[in-house]
């Protein structure tokens, strides 16, 4: 009977995969806009006339922009819930949107862009969060990395809006490139009303009721729901006994007193876990993901490839790549680990950015076209991508998410959330100037040394937290133990 149970369990509830899916899509909007932008920075900057630096401030203040909203996200949530903070990230990239369609100069286009980016800092903070917290244990890891394979899909689908919408006419093909968006962000306002509240946010708030019945439908027995109810309770410092529909929970586990609990007076195991988001959200963007995505076209033309149509089709290369590992990468985390996947993509991106930083040296030195540089620059970009989505890109977003403790988890993975936009800021904004100061090639060259400081801090300080609950994670950061024997203790301890 119990190995029925735990048999029955750890099947897949689709519900609750459907929750994540539609709570996902919202990053596929952000997603789109990055691919996009890639492309459309060529026809902007030639129809609007704009300089370089203004190039650099159109791609980055997005992330900036992006600070703002996840900041405030992290109490957003807290505040309205997990669904109603998904509803306003798409609102505020619908308006982005539709601004930047419009624009009829630069200054309407930066307005847009940053309304865009504060919903995008909402979305980047919230998707994970509620993915992570419908999940169970054995199938967080997939539900949670959903965020970011949408992203990937976005990328792609921005990719190809690039090489389609740039045969239009230069005023008509950017301007629809970056407008169209809006549409899906409408649609997905009404299909996230459609979405249950999460469980463990009613909790806070002592809509036990409420929270029961959600459990029920995203578990797949009444036992899982009853034993996932019951771990949630007395995490949120309620009597596991109790039945009552609504109750008057403690003050600080409404969220109240957080930024003292994060910042001021943390536990040891708070300030590990703020460590360890704040950590894999800095080498996220630090080690160049954003300098690839966003100027591939540039990388590309460096490399010795010519013409926009050849340099929008190995840019499409690159939207695919991602994709592919991104799914490999989806199914790999609850069977891995997350700590495993991570320590082999930094190590893999760490030999593609050397590569890929030698390649366009030589490209760049040479008087004339080197098809040997031309090849190993896109196969070492294509690598770059490929190790980065299998592990630190969807890794990130998943460990942050699911490592605080509920009252703590909206605003600790908002702050998480805020460095990763400050660091995809100051690699949006600054990349341009610093290949022209040291070479394209030396630029990839430290992206490949801080690589290497990345895997020295994830096998520090980031011990494994596959097949835990999310009502374990304080235990587990707790340990005095060195981070090896917590790694190795890897036996789950429930279904939560």
């Amino acid at each position: 009977m119990e190995v029925a149970k735990q048999e029955n369990e750890s099947k897949f509830n689709n519900y609750a995969f459907a929750c994540a899916v539609v709570a996902s899509m919202v990053s596929i909007i952000f997603g789109y806009d990055t691919g996009v932008m890639s492309g459309a920075m060529i026809f902007i900057k030639e129809d609007l006339k704009i300089s370089d630096t203004q190039v650099e401030v159109l791609a980055g203040i997005l992330n900036l922009c992006a600070l703002v909203g996840s900041l405030a996200a992290g109490r957003t949530s807290d505040y309205v819930g997990r669904r109603y903070t998904i509803v306003t990230a798409s609102i505020l990239f619908m308006l982005g949107a539709i601004l930047m369609g419009y624009s009829p100069n630069y200054a309407i286009l930066m307005v847009g862009r940053c309304t865009a980016g504060v919903g995008v800092g909402f979305a980047l903070m919230i998707a994970p969060v509620y993915s992570a917290e419908i999940s169970s244990a054995k199938s967080r890891g997939f539900l949670t990395s959903l965020p970011e394979l949408c992203i990937g899909i976005g990328i792609l689908f921005g990719y190809v809006s690039n090489f389609l919408f740039g045969k239009l006419t230069l005023k008509l093909g950017w301007r629809l490139m970056l407008g169209i968006a809006a549409i899906p962000s409408l649609a997905l306002v009404f299909g996230i009303l459609a979405m249950p509240e999460s469980p463990r946010w009613l909790v806070m708030q002592g809509r036990l009721g409420g929270a029961k019945k959600v459990l029920k439908q995203i578990s797949n027995t009444p036992e899982e729901a009853e034993h996932r109810f019951r771990d949630i309770k007395i995490a949120a410092g309620i009597d596991e006994n109790c039945q009552d529909d609504v109750v008057k929970v403690p003050e600080n586990s409404k969220g109240e007193g957080v930024w003292k609990e994060l910042l001021l007076k943390p536990t040891p195991a708070v300030r590990w876990m703020l460590t360890a988001a704040v950590g894999i959200h800095f080498f996220e963007h630090a080690t160049g993901i954003e300098a690839v995505v966003l100027y591939s076209p540039r990388i590309f033309r460096k490399a010795g490839v010519t013409g926009k149509d050849k340099l929008l089709l190995a840019t499409v290369g690159v939207g695919l790549t991602k994709i592919f590992f991104l799914v490999i990468s989806s199914f790999l985390l609850d069977r891995v680990g997350r700590r495993r996947l991570l320590l082999v993509s930094t190590a893999g991106m760490i030999g593609a950015l050397a590569v890929l930083g030698f390649s366009l040296t030589m490209a760049d030195h040479s008087k004339q076209s080197l098809l040997w540089a031309l090849g190993l620059s896109i196969a070492a970009t294509y690598t770059f991508v490929a190790f980065f989505n299998i592990g630190l890109g969807p890794v990130t977003w998943v460990y942050s998410s699911e490592i605080f403790p509920s009252k703590l988890r909206g605003q600790g993975a908002s702050i998480g959330v805020a460095v990763n936009r400050i660091m995809n800021a100051v690699v949006s904004m600054t990349f341009i100037s610093i290949y022209k100061a040291i070479t394209i090639g030396g630029a990839f060259f430290i992206f490949a040394g801080i690589s290497a400081l990345a895997w020295v801090f994830f096998f520090v300080f980031l011990p494994e937290t596959k097949g835990r609950s999310l009502e374990e994670m304080e235990a587990l950061f707790s340990k005095k133990s060195s981070h090896r024997n917590v790694v190795n203790e890897t036996a789950p301890r429930g279904n939560v």
